[in-house]
């Protein structure tokens, strides 16, 4: 073992770069996350595959141009259990606006 190190050359990051994807941070609502979360583990494939994919799918059938509100428009339609429990009620208990 040397007794001093030159790191002058160095370079942050990971040491082998992964060719044809980039590391990002998203915000996902939580029920979307959770819901591809759920699928991945009975399909037995990573969550964030099955997200890459499904926004794969929907960008080769399409021209329109990808927004936030086009990007959560996708999701939700990729997880019609998403859409059934925004209107379940929550705790078995409904309440009336007045």
């Amino acid at each position: 073992m040397r007794a001093e190190y030159d790191f002058s050359k160095g370079k942050r990051g990971a040491v082998m770069p992964q060719k044809g994807k980039t590391r990002i941070s998203i915000f996902i609502d939580n029920a979307v996350l959770d819901e591809f979360r759920a699928r991945a583990e009975k399909g037995g494939t990573g969550y964030q595959t099955m997200m890459n994919e499904a926004l794969r799918s929907y960008l080769s059938e399409t021209d329109q141009l990808v927004t936030e509100k086009v990007l959560r428009q996708v999701l939700r339609q990729e997880m019609p259990e998403y859409l059934k429990g925004l209107t379940e009620p929550s705790g078995g208990r409904t309440k009336t606006r007045r």
